[in-house]
């Protein structure tokens, strides 16, 4: 069987993030107009068009034909089902054929061999730097006598800086030195333990930012790109704290006002227990992704946003860790304030992705008009949530008119 993304009715910001699966249909949640068309070669579209590469078509125990059966013959329907201890995983359908699980695990490996497949994925341009007390994981493209400066990009949670690839790649090409870093706690940079050194509060996340800077020997005032939810309004935040080092700021489909939308994933993860269950769900970054756009991952890229979570407990509990500790509002307060007109004078860009799901455009306007003589909106058709992943040549297009 296959399935459509279960995101195509979370449009509500208060909804459940884990949807159940639906049935096929003939229809398809497109982009606007012939954008959505050309990008189908970067990312497959919503649709029920048939499961993804090497997606399980019979779920285990299943009494249909071909790979659900086994040698000895089919299941009854009253065999109690084998205990799992995965299930919070691979129980949900939908689940399942996200991380590629076969219908019968002894014909096709098992969750070791699946880590084994995709470990070494996903570290294009990466290398490990350490930086005061901790390991970072950092990309870099271009070179240091890039005439054009740097830019650092920094992500959002629950992602990693794997999202900037292409659009880091061609920045370099049009001549600037690039960084973009792992927030420590995210993709793979180290985890620490809460308590043992990194509580996951906004003023350590900064403080590390400081000191990565530093070991990248960033001493000159600097391009930054944002993008996303909680760490990367930790790099607003930051921004705001040390206007002279950054040169102009461009912002991708990031929460920017007191009306801004919290999505139900960092609401569930607030939740006694439940916070708990929910962050070690090794689907949860692909499908947050997925969420927020009018696009379904191809697997090789949701294989690298699925790893951390699914080779280690410790990337959820960070996750949770910093949802528990972020005030939104009162983050998104000093945002809202920071940059208006009375609070911030560098160049702004807004390069939106019009069909976020979690953001609407009208976000952006909102933060626009607060300091409109500053900040220039650009609508990018066709992205949704994070447009670096969804179309990243537009991406590029928008900074380096801007930059």
């Amino acid at each position: 069987m296959s399935h459509c993304c279960p995101c195509a009715s979370a449009s509500s910001s208060t909804a459940p993030f884990f949807l159940p699966s639906i049935p096929d249909s003939s229809s398809c949640r497109s982009g606007s107009g012939g954008a959505f068309s050309a990008a189908v070669g970067r990312s497959k579209l919503r649709c029920g068009g048939g499961p993804r590469r090497g997606q399980a078509t019979v779920a285990a125990g299943s009494k249909d034909g071909g790979s659900g059966g086994t040698a000895g013959g089919e299941k009854g329907e009253d065999d109690a089902p084998a205990f799992n201890p995965f299930g919070f995983v691979t129980d949900n359908p939908s689940s399942r054929s996200a991380i590629q699980l076969p219908a019968v695990p002894a014909e096709d490996g098992n969750v070791g061999q699946m880590l084994y497949r995709i470990e070494d994925k996903g570290r294009e341009y990466g290398s490990y730097v350490r930086a005061g007390e901790f390991r970072w994981f950092v990309r870099e493209t271009g070179s240091p006598d890039a005439r054009r400066g740097t830019i650092v990009f920094l992500h959002g949670a629950p992602t990693q800086s794997f999202s900037y690839r292409v659009v880091m790649a061609q920045m370099a090409d049009a001549g600037y030195h690039c960084f973009a870093p792992d927030w420590i706690g995210f993709g793979f940079s180290e985890m620490p333990q809460p308590g043992y050194g990194f509580d996951f509060k906004e003023d350590e996340f900064h403080k590390a930012f400081d000191d990565l800077l530093g070991t990248l020997n960033i001493t000159e005032p600097f391009f930054l790109v944002v993008q996303g939810f909680l760490v990367g309004s930790y790099g607003l935040t930051w921004a705001l704290n040390n206007s002279s080092k950054v040169l102009k700021l461009a912002i991708l489909n990031s929460p920017l006002t007191v009306s801004s939308p919290v999505p139900g994933l960092f609401q569930q993860l607030k939740w006694p227990l439940f916070g708990e269950f929910t962050c070690q769900n090794a689907v949860l970054a692909e499908r947050f992704i997925e969420a927020g756009s009018a696009y379904m991952l191809k697997l090789e890229k949701a294989d690298v946003y699925r790893l951390p979570y699914l080779s280690s407990g410790a990337p959820g509990f960070a996750l949770l860790e910093a949802a528990r500790k972020i005030n939104f509002q009162d983050v998104l307060s000093r945002i809202s304030a920071g940059f208006s007109s009375n609070g911030w004078e560098k160049p702004i860009l807004l390069a939106w992705g019009i069909s976020d799901k979690y953001l609407p455009l009208s976000i952006a306007e909102e933060f626009k008009q607060a300091n409109p003589g500053v900040v220039k909106l650009e609508a990018i058709e066709g992205a949704g949530h994070m447009p670096q992943e969804d179309w990243p040549e537009k991406v590029v297009k928008a900074l380096t008119s801007f930059l």
